[in-house]
């Protein structure tokens, strides 16, 4: 990609609204765009982000054996009813047709999902499945927040796993576990991410969420010293000590949740009487559980977590680009002609070979300039050509993270970047 044809531009400020660092950043360096309070457009940028994290997520939830579905976002009052939550769940938005009948946006799709597997899962045989989507949800927060950590519209991917039993369903709920912490290890923040026992579990005490230590966190955990078990300060007067492993010991931490998993149980079997015949030919109510991970929230939390005073610092597998290529302008024609020329060559050479290259070609910015958006927007490694690597027939090369740059030969360059690439 061209910088000089990108269709979004950094920003040297944006509006004092926006108070959290992750809206600041990814709004100036031209990744996400404003339409309204809680509502955005990913932008080229952000987009190439976003779907690099959804590729993430879905590799592990069909590593762990779900199959992925697409639900709709329209859903019908009547299936909202059954479960209470048409009056219970006070974030609804909520809307009528011309036929007079009314409709929920989803926010969530327990609703649709149930009456959907009653149509495919009837017995034993049919049982353990698990199906997850990633999907554009809604809800009528009355306070948004947090730039792309609270919104009225956001995607979510959410698994749902149906079983025989309450075994079964613990031995999946495990797995999820597991793979969530690889999604997390990939996507650069597994080392700030904990497993936490909070309020609203149904056929568990607790439910379990997935928090990222980050200064501007909208949460407050205890995380054991110990195990590393964190608990959410919603129900830590409740425990005065770590239920996995004994201690006393907590240290406090501004979070945000990046993840959820609930034990549903039969919670949403029995309103829609979803059952299934066992071997011995008995009907018993399905057993269920569900897992969400906000896409947004995910990115949010990378960059609250990845960034410096600069600028994001993108983790490798989720960048836009995995090079940043820079021309620097010399102010001597002939020399600027020879930069330019490199600059095509290099470009070329890296696209044939398959890497992911913003090439800011752009003449009219200062070398300046280009080094405060390159920081800015974050990727992994900067390539610059001058009239300094000319002279040395290389090439300089920063990672995004390090201090100090290094000069390469440019029949190195391929190799180097090699070692980056699955």
């Amino acid at each position: 990609m061209r910088q000089s044809k990108l269709f979004s531009k950094t920003l040297k400020e944006v509006s004092q609204e926006e108070k959290s660092l992750n809206a600041q950043l990814l709004l100036r360096g031209g990744f996400i765009d404003k339409l309204m309070g809680g509502v955005y457009t990913f932008l080229p940028l952000g987009f190439l982000v976003l779907k690099k994290i959804e590729e993430i997520i879905r590799e592990e939830m069909r590593a762990i054996g779900a199959q992925e579905i697409l639900m709709p976002v329209l859903h019908p009052k009547e299936n909202w009813q059954k479960t209470g939550r048409w009056q219970s769940f006070n974030v609804l938005f909520k809307l009528k047709g011309k036929d007079k009948k009314e409709y929920v946006l989803g926010p969530t799709h327990e609703e649709v999902l149930v009456p959907l597997a009653k149509k495919f899962v009837f017995t034993w045989k049919d049982l353990p499945v698990a199906v997850f989507q990633i999907q554009d949800k809604f809800r009528d927060e009355l306070r948004v927040k947090g730039g792309l950590l609270r919104g009225k519209e956001f995607i979510m991917k959410d698994l749902y796993s149906m079983h025989p039993d309450q075994k079964n369903l613990e031995q999946f709920y495990k797995k999820v576990i597991k793979a969530y912490f690889k999604i997390f290890k990939r996507c650069g923040i597994k080392e700030k991410t904990y497993l936490t026992l909070a309020s609203g579990g149904t056929f568990s005490r607790y439910s379990h969420e997935f928090q990222t230590v980050c200064p501007f966190g909208e949460d407050l955990i205890y995380i054991c010293q110990k195990c590393n078990l964190a608990i959410n300060r919603d129900i830590k007067p409740k425990i005065k000590k770590c239920p996995n492993c004994g201690s006393k010991k907590f240290k406090k931490g501004k979070a945000t949740e990046v993840g959820n998993i609930f034990q549903l149980g039969t919670k949403y079997s029995l309103p829609f009487d979803f059952k299934f015949k066992t071997r011995e030919g008995r009907e018993k109510p399905v057993v269920m559980g569900c897992y969400g991970i906000g896409l947004g929230r995910l990115m949010a939390a990378i960059v609250e977590t990845n960034h410096d005073a600069q600028g994001i610092i993108w983790p490798l597998e989720v960048a836009p680009f995995l090079i940043h290529l820079i021309t620097l302008k010399s102010g001597k024609k002939k020399i600027d002609q020879k930069i330019q020329k490199e600059g095509e060559k290099t470009y070329q050479v890296l696209q044939k070979k398959r890497f992911e290259v913003l090439y800011d070609d752009r003449k009219e910015k200062s070398p300046g300039e280009k080094f405060v958006d390159a920081d800015l927007i974050g990727i992994p490694f900067r390539v610059v050509i001058s009239e300094n690597t000319l002279k040395k027939n290389s090439i300089e090369i920063k990672k995004r993270s390090a201090k100090k740059a290094q000069l390469i030969k440019k029949s190195s360059l391929i190799r180097f970047f090699h070692q980056y690439v699955k």
